[in-house]
């Protein structure tokens, strides 16, 4: 590995006054997993302590939800869907622990899940800011608070999955469950990016599964605005409904290609009217397979669900052109779910698609065994991201699952900033770092043979603070 030009980390942690350790490079570095476990906890807790006093649990009778306090004379924004069949006023509760009255005042004109109240002889409540418009990107942190299952101000903690601009939508795997509707979808400012409106549960439960959706703020400042001036009706306005549910079909790893069509009377994806078929197959600890979903006709979409139903990889273009593949090891063995989805709403068309394991039912892995992807991210570092104290560059944190011998090969490319890549064991500590992958090269690259079976982390960051935009990481 070429010399380090510099190590933006270390130097950050000598500026908290963290302790260094030599692990045998051009320059000393440190265990990280303190830092960065401080300034997630640090980031989490500002986040928290900005936004919950103006998030309240709204109770509209025969619905229950959420909502956050934008004015401090009392306009609280939330979802149609809680107050639509209310009568018109509602009852909110503050994290204060005060109940008032707030009267339904207006929902959107276009037929979008927002509503607003107002909170009548107030001029002092607190507020949660209004993120900039198209301020939120794919990949940056975000976070949810509501009132869940009757939980008021529960917090819960994820990243931007996917943006649809077209709809005006946002996708996070922060946790959201029933009572969060209506609630704030926040950036590490605490500002608010987004109003939580769905979950989606293939499997037919209530409960979230990592998959959940916001209207984002580029589509609730016109109706705020609409608000303001007077412009909104007074009644809910008709809004799409899904179609009925399917329940998953049943294949098999290695099976021919199933053919599919994505059309009317499929399942609906509730915040873009986008289709999607359910699928579910056995996979066992150690497999990597291969998912690919190829179309001539819809933009392809692939999401998968480990056994537990939280989100294990999803993925857009990855297949060539417009078609989607997801290459995976699979962390525990049992039930996964896959969803055959397009990429935007309304899209029809046929689709293809195939699974393959790259071996055979009851061999082993060898420890030594390379090939196939493990990880595959594509991110942006920007406004929003965490970033170092001591340069302000900013850094994403990624994970993936290695075993004890295992050698891996790990590449941080971007035409867009100067990369700098480190890899932490399953305890933290710093296995190893690069800057440059060789003289003239910008992009960074590591290959490591892993000491250990567990979790691992990849740290992306900048050379320095002016490095920002987009990246793809892989771990293969």
């Amino acid at each position: 590995m070429p010399p380090l030009r510099r190590n933006p980390i270390a130097g950050s942690l000598l500026a908290v006054g963290l302790t260094l350790s030599s692990i045998g490079l051009s320059l000393p570095f440190t265990s990280l997993p303190a830092f960065a476990q401080d300034v997630d906890e640090e980031t989490n807790i500002r986040v928290y302590d900005r936004a919950s006093p103006a998030v309240v649990a709204i109770d509209a009778g025969g619905a229950t939800g959420s909502g956050s306090i934008i004015s401090a004379d009392g306009l609280i924004l939330t979802n149609a869907h809680v107050v639509e069949n209310a009568p018109d006023t509602v009852t909110v509760t503050l994290a204060d622990g005060r109940e008032l009255s707030a009267e339904v005042i207006a929902f959107d004109a276009n037929g979008l899940d927002l509503a607003a109240l107002r909170i009548s002889g107030e001029d002092d409540l607190p507020t949660i800011p209004l993120a900039d418009l198209d301020s939120v990107r794919v990949g940056q942190r975000a976070f949810a608070i509501g009132s869940p299952f009757g939980l008021q101000n529960t917090f819960t903690i994820g990243i931007v999955s996917r943006l649809d601009p077209e709809r005006g939508t946002i996708q996070t795997d922060a946790a959201i469950n029933p009572g969060n509707s209506g609630g704030p979808l926040l950036n590490s400012q605490g500002e608010l990016i987004g109003v939580n409106t769905a979950i989606f549960s293939p499997r037919f439960d209530a409960g979230n599964i990592g998959i959940g959706f916001a209207i984002a703020i580029d589509r609730v400042e016109p109706f705020l605005a609409a608000v303001e001036d007077g412009s909104a009706p007074r009644t809910a306005q008709t809004r799409p409904v899904p179609g009925t549910t399917q329940p998953p079909q049943s294949i098999t790893l290695n099976a021919p290609p199933i053919d599919g069509t994505l059309d009317l009377g499929d399942n609906v994806l509730p915040m873009d009217n986008s289709f999607f078929d359910t699928y579910t197959f056995e996979g066992s600890a150690g497999d990597r397979i291969s998912i690919e979903m190829q179309s001539g006709e819809i933009d392809p979409y692939l999401i998968l669900l480990a056994p537990g139903g939280r989100e294990l990889a999803q993925d857009d273009d990855s297949g060539g052109g417009t078609n989607a593949q997801i290459v995976v090891q699979l962390p525990e063995s049992g039930t996964y779910t896959l969803i055959a989805n397009s990429y935007a709403g309304d899209e029809s068309g046929a689709y293809r698609l195939e699974l393959k394991t790259t071996r055979t039912e009851g061999s082993i892995p060898k420890p030594q065994e390379t090939g196939g992807t493990i990880l595959l991210e594509r991110g942006e570092l920007g406004p929003g991201d965490t970033v170092l104290p001591n340069d302000n560059s900013f850094f994403d944190l990624h994970s993936f699952e290695g075993r004890a011998g295992q050698t891996v090969t790990i590449t941080l490319e971007s035409d867009q900033f100067d990369t700098y890549l480190v890899l932490l064991d399953s305890e933290g500590s710093a296995i190893d770092q690069n800057d440059d992958a060789r003289n003239g090269n910008t992009n960074s690259m590591l290959r490591v043979t892993l000491p250990q079976s567990g979790t691992y982390r990849v740290v992306v960051n900048s050379y320095d603070n002016t490095g920002n935009g987009r990246y793809t990481l892989t771990v293969e």
